[in-house]
C-alpha cells in the first residue's frame, strides 16, 4: 500500500501547437476586430478618470508594429525588457517582443520608489539587447542606465512606433517550448531569479485560469489594477484576455491606492466582472469606500474575486463581503487561491460557487507539524483553504526525506503539470535544486505527469479534507527550541497588540544573535500606524505590548522590536513585506529603527 496522499486534477487539453500569447491576439483580431480588447482608465490628470479603449484590430496592429521594430534590432531569443508605466502600450510592447521571437522581460520603470538596485540586478542578469519604454519616460530611463553604469544596445519608445511599421514584420513561428518571457520573482525570500515561462506553460495556465475563474457561459470582463510586471497581473490582464477573447478594464496600481472605489466601481460597471488582488486590498477597499459611494454600486453580476499572492485571512474576506453585501455581492464570488511564478501563476483555488472556508487548527499541534482541528479553548491558528489544484498535480512531501506524507501532516508542496516552468534563467544549480525532482510513489514512475519531474516549491502546507492550506515558506519558518513557528502567526498577534501598530506592515523573522553562545532569536519589525503621530508614539509601551502578546500566545521571547515610520519595512517590487531582506540586513547590521544596536 502506498503511503502518503495524492491530490490530482485531470490534465487535459495541453497541446498548444504553435500558439503564443501573440498569436492568440492575432486570432481575436480576425474574429472580433472591432470589439474592445483593452479599456484603460487614466487617473493621472482626471479625478474621475479618462477611458481609452483599444479594439482587437487596433491592438494587433500595434503589436505587429512593435514586433517589426524589435526584429530590426534583435535576433530570436534575445531579451527585450519592457520598462514602462501601466498602459495599453505596455501590453503592445510585451506582445510585440514575443511576436518578434525575442524573450520578453516584463519589468517596471526605473522610477519605482525603492527598487532601483533590484532593477539593476535584474538587467544585469537578463542582459537585454533592447529596451521598450514610453516617450515620456525615455529620458528617465537613459539617466538611470547612465547612473548605474548599464548599457542596452537599443531603446525604442513604444508609443512613437508608427502603425505602418507593421508592414515590415517578418512572420516568426513560435514553438511550444520556446521561452516566451522571463518572470522575475519578487524576491521575498531570495535574490530575484528569472523564471523561464514557455509558450506551452503560459497558454496552458491561461486556459486553467479561464476554466477556474470565468463565468460558466464564457462571457465576462476582467478588471485589474495589478502591475503588469507581476505574475498575477500579467496572467489576469494579458494571458486570460488573449486566451478567452474577453475584454479587460485596466488601471494603474496608484489609482487603486489613491481611491479604491475606482476598482470596485469598475468591477460593478463590468459585465460579469472577474478581478484579482492580494488579501490586503480587500480589507483596504472595505475600510476606505464610503456608504455614499456604496449606494452607487451594483455588484450582483460579479463572477470571481481572486484572492492570493500573500497569506489570506478570513478577516479580510469577511470585511469585504460584509461591506458590500448590500450592493448585491455574493459571498461565493470570493475565491481564495494559491499560486506562484514557477507555475506561471495559478496552482489551486476554491471551487466556484462555494463559500470561502477557514479552519481553526490546534496551534501547538501545528508547531509539531500536525494539522488538527482545535478543541474548545485551545490556542488556534486559523488558516484559509486554498481549495484544490487546478488541472495539475500536487503532492505533500517531507522536505528532509523526500517521501510523501499523509493528509493532516505539514509538508512541502511539490507540483507537476504542463504549466510548470522550464527553470531559472542562467541558474543551472538553482534549477536542479527545485525542478525535475524524482518522487517515489508519485503515481507516474517518479517523474511526474509529463515526465519532466516534480517542482519543489519551498512552500509548506497541509491537506485537510482534501483541500490545501498554506502554512508558510520553509525559509521563513522560525524554529526555537525544536518547535516550528510560522511568522504570519506571530505577525497577526503583534498586529493586534497595540493601536500604534500599522496593519499589514510588519514582519517577524529569526535572527542569529552572534557570540560564542549565539542562537536563533525572533525579531519583529513594525511600522507606526498613521493614526498615531511620531510625537505621540510611546516606543516602550508598544514594545512591551507586542512582547507580552507574543509571549502569551506563542511562548516566545522576542529578542527585539523595531519600530519604524510608515513605509519603513522593506518590501518587494510587488508590495510584499520581505522577511529575507530583513534577515540579511539584520545580519549586516543595517536594519535599525534609529536606536543603537
Amino acid at each position: 500500500m502506498t503511503s502518503g496522499v495524492r491530490t490530482d486534477s485531470p490534465v487535459a487539453g495541453s497541446e498548444v501547437g504553435n500558439d503564443s500569447l501573440a498569436t492568440l491576439c492575432a486570432w481575436w483580431a480576425q474574429e472580433r476586430p472591432d470589439e474592445p480588447a483593452y479599456t484603460y482608465l487614466d487617473y493621472r490628470t482626471s479625478f474621475d478618470g479618462v477611458a481609452t479603449t483599444v479594439t482587437w484590430a487596433q491592438l494587433d496592429a500595434r503589436v505587429s508594429a512593435v514586433a517589426a521594430e524589435v526584429q530590426a534590432h534583435t535576433a530570436p531569443g534575445d531579451r527585450v525588457v519592457v520598462l514602462a508605466r501601466q498602459s495599453t502600450e505596455y501590453v503592445a510592447g510585451l506582445l510585440g517582443a514575443i511576436r518578434a521571437g525575442a524573450i520578453a522581460v516584463p519589468l517596471f520603470p526605473p522610477d519605482l520608489p525603492g527598487h532601483a538596485d533590484r532593477l539593476a540586478a535584474v538587467l544585469a542578469d537578463c542582459a537585454p539587447t533592447m529596451a521598450l519604454t514610453l516617450d515620456e519616460q525615455r529620458a528617465t530611463l537613459d539617466a538611470y542606465l547612465a547612473d548605474k553604469g548599464l548599457s542596452i544596445a537599443h531603446t525604442a519608445s513604444i508609443d512613437t512606433i508608427p502603425d505602418e511599421r507593421a508592414a515590415d514584420y517578418a512572420e516568426f513561428v513560435p514553438q511550444p517550448d520556446d521561452v516566451s518571457y522571463l518572470q522575475y520573482t519578487s524576491g521575498s525570500t531570495r535574490i530575484p531569479a528569472g523564471v523561464m515561462i514557455t509558450n506551452r506553460n503560459v497558454v496552458n495556465n491561461a486556459r486553467q485560469n479561464c476554466a477556474c475563474y470565468g463565468a460558466p457561459d464564457g462571457d465576462y470582463t476582467l478588471v485589474s489594477w495589478l502591475p503588469l510586471f507581476h505574475d498575477m497581473g500579467l496572467v489576469l490582464a494579458l494571458g486570460v484576455v488573449v486566451y478567452s477573447g474577453n475584454p479587460v478594464v485596466l488601471m494603474d496600481p496608484i489609482a487603486f491606492l489613491e481611491r479604491p472605489f475606482r476598482w470596485v466601481q469598475a468591477l460593478a460597471d463590468a459585465a460579469g466582472g472577474v478581478t484579482a488582488a492580494p488579501n490586503f486590498a480587500y480589507a483596504y477597499a472595505a475600510s476606505r469606500i464610503t456608504e455614499q459611494e456604496k449606494a452607487l454600486l451594483d455588484l450582483s453580476d460579479v463572477v470571481s474575486l481572486v484572492d492570493g499572492s500573500e497569506p489570506i485571512t478570513m478577516g479580510a474576506i469577511d470585511r469585504f463581503a460584509d461591506a458590500f453585501a448590500g450592493c448585491g455581492l455574493e459571498r461565493t464570488a470570493h475565491r481564495p487561491s494559491f499560486g506562484m511564478a514557477e507555475a506561471v501563476v495559478l496552482v489551486a483555488a476554491s471551487e466556484q460557487g462555494s463559500l470561502p472556508r477557514a479552519t481553526d487548527f490546534d496551534r501547538d499541534a501545528l508547531t509539531r507539524g500536525l494539522a488538527t482541528p482545535a478543541a474548545g479553548g485551545a490556542p488556534t491558528s486559523r488558516l484559509v483553504s486554498c481549495g484544490r489544484p487546478v488541472d495539475q498535480h500536487l503532492r505533500m512531501v517531507d522536505p528532509e526525506s523526500g517521501k510523501l506524507v499523509d493528509e493532516g501532516t505539514v509538508g512541502e508542496l511539490w507540483l507537476s503539470g504542463v504549466n510548470i516552468a522550464a527553470g531559472y534563467w542562467q541558474r543551472p544549480e538553482q534549477t536542479a535544486e527545485s525542478f525535475g525532482r524524482y518522487l517515489e510513489d508519485d503515481g507516474f514512475d517518479g517523474r511526474g505527469v509529463d515526465g519532466r519531474g516534480w517542482f519543489r516549491t519551498g512552500d509548506l502546507g497541509v491537506l485537510h479534507d482534501g483541500e490545501l492550506y498554506i502554512t508558510g515558506r520553509i525559509k521563513d519558518l522560525i524554529i526555537v527550541d525544536g518547535r516550528n513557528h510560522y511568522p504570519q502567526d506571530i505577525e497577526a498577534t503583534a498586529e493586534q497588540a497595540h493601536p500604534a501598530v500599522r496593519k499589514h506592515a510588519l514582519v517577524a523573522f529569526s535572527a542569529f544573535t552572534g557570540g560564542q553562545d549565539g542562537q536563533e532569536q525572533v525579531v519583529v519589525m513594525l511600522e507606526r500606524s498613521k493614526v498615531v503621530s511620531a510625537e505621540e508614539l510611546d516606543r516602550a509601551e508598544v514594545t512591551k505590548a507586542v512582547t507580552d502578546a507574543v509571549s502569551r500566545a506563542h511562548g516566545l521571547s522576542l529578542h527585539d522590536v523595531l519600530i519604524v515610520e510608515p513605509g519603513g519595512v522593506p518590501r518587494t517590487s510587488s508590495g510584499k513585506v520581505s522577511r529575507a531582506v530583513c534577515r540579511k540586513r539584520w545580519a549586516e547590521g543595517t536594519l535599525t529603527d534609529g536606536r543603537p544596536r
